[in-house]
């Protein structure tokens, strides 16, 4: 038997949320204010990216969870 760790599951999803938040955001506050806005949505595509990646690995360790004696 496993025992989920919700704390882990939680804060991925909420990691991966941020990271969509921030990604929109800045495609449609920031590009039109930009001098090169496809420099800028490489940089935030690549930040978004990773925090998006980093929160479906803590998900998916949640997820899984640790085994019970």
């Amino acid at each position: 038997m496993r025992k989920r760790n919700w704390r882990l599951v939680i804060t991925g999803l909420l990691m991966i949320v941020l990271a969509i938040g921030f990604f929109a955001g800045m495609a449609l506050l920031m590009t039109s204010r930009s001098n090169d806005p496809a420099a800028l949505m490489q940089t935030v595509g690549q930040v978004s990216g990773v925090v998006g990646g980093l929160g479906l690995v803590l998900a998916t360790f949640g997820a899984i969870g640790r085994r019970t004696v």
